[in-house]
This record gives structure tokens, C-alpha cells and sequence, in this order.
């Protein structure tokens, strides 16, 4: 166990560090160790000020309880890995796992570093392939449906910003990020209250991932589509790839919220599924700078502070609005994963030195928006990417208008898009029930009493927003397996039950965790 002492308000780290000893009384030599745990910024009121946690572990433990308990500000926290104890379950064949994001990597990376030798499979490309067929299309260039910003090595969280933000309170988000430093990220996203590790560095993580599953016993098969699970008597016996059939009665599903022809066939496979909520919208821009200005005030150091990041949101009866993934100094991109369909998303390197804010504006839709039958919500949202597509011109330019005129005022765009296959200008509340589009001009005009500026006329709304998460959840027990299928273990975002890098992260070492458990090693 180790403490963690916060609400240190101070200059520096090591002052900060210093005064963590003085508020628990003892000496810097009675600590096998201390260092910063968390840094954020308090920004209210416009005076900006530091703010850390700092985690220390005591030489002596009975310490630890009694000063744990001194204070609101000191809790207790557990460091370090948990052994995994192997069930005795024999297996007949090597675990395999489907899909190459966050789940399926550290579900993967926890098997085979207890002796599983899973093998992954990856229907887009390794990272080095898939960031130039990415890259090619932002500048104009075919689309690949196999490879693309949803699909490929390391999953749609690699070309986003890489936030490693949470509302999931498990000491495995710990481990993670050690694991994100361990494998190239930088070290600051062990301590920053809001880490994000860019789309660049990414890149570097998921491949040095990788060859540790490989180095490992793992396998990794790129460019491999699951098309089929073979059933006996309600249990997998094997897979149907696009290369071939692979034996299997152990699956770990974590096939990310856009593999919509998956969910069609674990549908025709009849394994129990239902409709979950999510949420739809736009891409808002605006000046960076001017962001920094409305939250920090007029002479804050970018240096010390970084760019302003916000979450808002607002809810009226059952209907919310709120801003998701918010990009500091990043792009928009085109994230479309279907040919004919228009979506995009927001995406940061790490330096986050663009020159505009961007975020989704999103409304949160259910069944009384797109029906009652399992596939609705894919529906809903491939009719909005298809409306889109039409109106940006049939070739992935993306249709944009201006806040103000999207709020009813003819305005021009004085922020200049980052979308860098092409715009044009267009209505963009002819892409959504006209219910949503209201909710976003509500959410537009509430957010600006939070943020002075959030309406500029002259910012730039993007359309659409439609991946914010899975439109389904595979349901599954609390042992984690399929509620009627035996040997599918669902995981991570596509299978409902995570909200991005990290929990996805943490739903697949624990989905892992309970393999081993239940399974000897083959």
C-alpha cells in the first residue's frame, strides 16, 4: 500500500513533494519513496494555481493506516500488480482475441504474460501500413474500407487526442498508464490530471506493445476479418476468417463500436444482444486562443498551464447535450468506415500546437429516436453519415457552417476549418430530426454563459458525429462470458461496455483476468 496526500497547492514539484511531508509530520528518509501522483490546474475565478497529489509509500506500514485516517486529504492506495491465479479448466486451443484496440491489446499483453499465447485478430493493417493509408485519405486520397480511422492496429482511440481521462474509479487505470509509459508515452501522463498521450506517440505504444505480445508467445494477425463463429450445442467451436478457419473455444470479443457487420452476424448467430443509448451531433471549432482566454483570463502561461481543456453539458427532461472529446489545438478528420458515409472525429499530436479547439457537440438519441429493433441505432447512424456524404459533394468533403448561422443569423466563418480533405458550406440541420437540432442550438447558447465566446458566430460547426460509442451491448454474465453463448467473452467499447482508452483498457485485463482464472494454461 502506499498514501496519497492531495489538495497541495504549490509552485513546483519538488515543492509540492516537500509539502506532503510536512502535512503528514514526518521525514523524507521514513519513505521508501514519494513522487507526484496527479497534477491539475485550478482555474476558477480566472486565478490560476497548481494543484498536486503526491503518493509516498512509508518504510514503516502501521504508519500508513494511522495517517490515512488523519485527514480527507490522505487515503491509502494499492501499488503494484496482482499476482493471477490459473484456474484448472483444461483448454483445447489457444485463446484468441478479436480486434487490436485498447481492450483487445491489454487483454492480449495480460495473457501472454502469463503464458496464454493468445492470438489476436486485426481486420485492418499494423500501425506503420494503417497510418499511411490514414494519412493518404486526409490529404485527398482513396478510402480503404478495411483500413481506416475505426479500423487497424491500436483501434479508433489511435488517431484521436489519446485522452486517458476516466470516470471509472479502479486501481487498474494505474497500471494502464504505467503500461502506456513502459511502452514509449510520455512520462507526464503519469501524473496529469488530464493525460492524453497524442495520436504520434501513440503509434510508438501500440506497436512496442505489440512486439511484447509477440516476444511473449502472442500472435498477431493483421488484415484477418472475423466473419463467422461456429456453434455446438451454444458453444464456440472455431472462427471463419477471411484467410481461413481457426479453432477456438475461448473468444475474446473487443471488436470496437463500428464493426457493424460483426454485430450482423453475432445477430444471425442469435447471441443475446440489446440496444444501448448514444449520441450524435457535430465537431465545434473555435480559436484556440480565445478558448485559453474565456477559461484562464488574459495573461496565463501556456508554458506552466498547457491549453484549457472543458466538459459541459446540459439536460432537459430526458435529452442531454454535452461536449465530448475534446481536442486542445487538434484537427478534424474524416472518420468513415463505410464507403458513401461521411463521419468524422477530432484528433491531437502530442504537442497539441494547432491553431484550433475542437470538440464534439453531441445529443444523446434512444429508441424513441430510431426505432425499436436491434439494429436501429445502426440504421440512424448510417442515415446521418449518408446525408453527410451527400451534402459535402459525394467525395468525403465535409459539409460546415457557422455557428451563427446555424443558430438562425447568416454569418461567416472566420475560423478556418482543419478538415483537410475539403469543405462546403451547407445546412447542416438538414442532416438530423429537427428535435436534435434544437437541442444543439440550446446547448450552443448555455455553454457560452460557461465559456464566453463558445457561440461565436464565426466558429465553424463540422458534421457528422456519430462514433461517440456502441449503438449495442452484447450481454454478458458477471463471470464475463456471453449471457447465451459459451466461450465468448464481449469486451471494451464495441461490445457497450467502455467509454474510451482507458476503460476499454481496464475491461480487457479484466476480461483476461477471468480466462485465466477459469482456464490452466494449454
Amino acid at each position: 500500500m502506499a498514501i496519497i496526500i492531495s489538495n497541495i497547492r504549490a509552485e513546483s514539484k519538488e515543492k509540492a513533494v516537500s509539502a506532503a511531508f510536512k502535512t503528514i509530520g514526518i521525514s523524507k528518509n521514513a519513505a521508501k519513496y514519494a513522487e507526484i501522483y496527479k497534477i491539475s490546474t485550478d482555474a476558477r475565478h480566472k486565478k490560476l494555481s497548481l494543484v498536486f497529489s503526491v503518493i509516498l509509500e512509508l518504510l514503516n506500514k502501521e504508519n500508513e493506516q494511522k495517517i490515512a485516517k488523519s485527514s480527507p486529504h490522505i487515503s491509502l492506495v494499492a501499488e503494484g500488480e496482482e499476482e493471477i491465479k490459473s484456474g484448472d479448466e483444461p483448454l483445447k486451443s489457444r485463446p484468441v482475441i478479436v480486434g487490436f484496440g485498447p481492450a483487445g491489446m491489454f487483454a492480449a499483453l495480460t495473457l501472454a504474460q502469463n503464458g496464454y499465447r493468445p492470438i489476436v485478430l486485426e481486420r485492418g493493417a499494423d500501425i506503420e501500413k494503417r497510418t499511411a493509408v490514414c494519412e493518404s485519405f486526409f490529404d485527398g486520397g482513396a478510402f480503404s474500407r478495411k483500413t481506416n480511422v475505426q479500423f487497424g492496429e491500436g483501434g479508433a482511440g489511435t488517431f484521436s487526442d489519446g485522452k486517458l481521462t476516466t470516470r471509472i474509479n479502479d486501481p487498474l487505470c494505474r497500471l494502464v498508464l504505467k503500461r502506456f509509459y513502459e511502452f514509449g508515452a510520455e512520462e507526464k501522463i503519469l501524473y496529469d490530471a488530464k493525460p492524453h498521450i497524442g495520436t504520434d506517440k501513440l503509434r510508438i505504444v501500440v506497436k512496442n506493445l505489440r512486439e511484447r505480445v509477440i516476444s511473449l508467445g502472442g500472435e498477431v494477425l493483421f488484415e484477418t476479418a472475423l466473419k463467422e463463429i461456429n456453434l455446438k450445442e451454444g458453444k464456440i467451436t472455431s472462427l471463419i476468417t477471411d484467410k481461413g478457419e481457426i479453432p477456438c473455444d475461448v473468444l475474446i470479443l473487443a471488436a470496437g463500436h463500428s464493426a457493424r457487420d460483426t454485430f450482423e452476424m453475432l445477430k444471425a448467430k442469435g447471441v443475446a444482444m440489446e440496444q444501448k443509448p448514444f449520441s450524435v451531433g457535430l465537431r465545434i471549432e473555435h480559436k484556440g486562443e480565445n478558448i485559453n482566454r474565456a477559461m484562464f483570463g488574459e495573461g496565463y502561461d501556456k508554458g506552466l498551464f498547457g491549453n484549457a481543456e472543458y466538459q459541459l453539458s446540459l439536460r432537459e427532461n430526458s435529452r442531454a447535450v454535452y461536449t465530448f472529446c475534446m481536442c486542445p489545438g487538434g484537427v478534424v478528420v474524416p472518420a468513415s468506415s463505410e464507403e458513401g458515409h461521411l463521419c468524422i472525429n477530432g484528433m491531437s499530436y502530442a504537442a497539441r500546437d494547432g491553431e484550433n479547439a475542437n470538440s464534439a457537440l453531441v445529443v444523446s438519441v434512444d429508441a424513441k429516436d430510431f426505432g425499436n429493433d436491434l439494429m436501429s441505432g445502426i440504421h440512424f447512424q448510417r442515415k446521418l453519415e449518408a446525408k453527410a456524404f451527400l451534402l459535402g459533394g459525394k467525395d468525403y468533403t465535409a459539409p460546415i457552417q457557422s455557428v451563427g448561422s446555424f443558430l438562425g443569423h447568416k454569418s461567416p466563418i472566420t475560423v478556418t476549418p482543419s478538415y483537410s480533405r475539403g469543405v462546403k458550406e451547407a445546412n447542416l440541420k438538414e442532416i438530423f430530426p429537427e428535435e436534435i437540432s434544437l437541442m444543439l442550438s440550446k446547448g450552443i447558447l448555455n455553454f457560452d454563459r460557461k465559456i464566453k465566446g463558445f457561440s461565436d458566430f464565426g466558429a465553424v460547426l463540422t458534421a457528422a458525429e456519430t462514433r461517440t460509442s456502441s449503438p449495442l451491448r452484447i450481454i454478458r454474465e458477471e463471470n464475463r462470458e456471453s449471457k447465451n453463448t459459451k466461450g465468448l467473452y464481449p469486451c471494451g467499447e464495441g461490445a457497450g461496455y467502455a467509454g474510451g482508452i482507458m476503460s476499454a483498457a481496464v475491461d480487457g485485463i479484466k476480461t483476461a483476468k477471468a480466462i485465466i482464472e477459469r482456464y490452466s494454461v494449454k
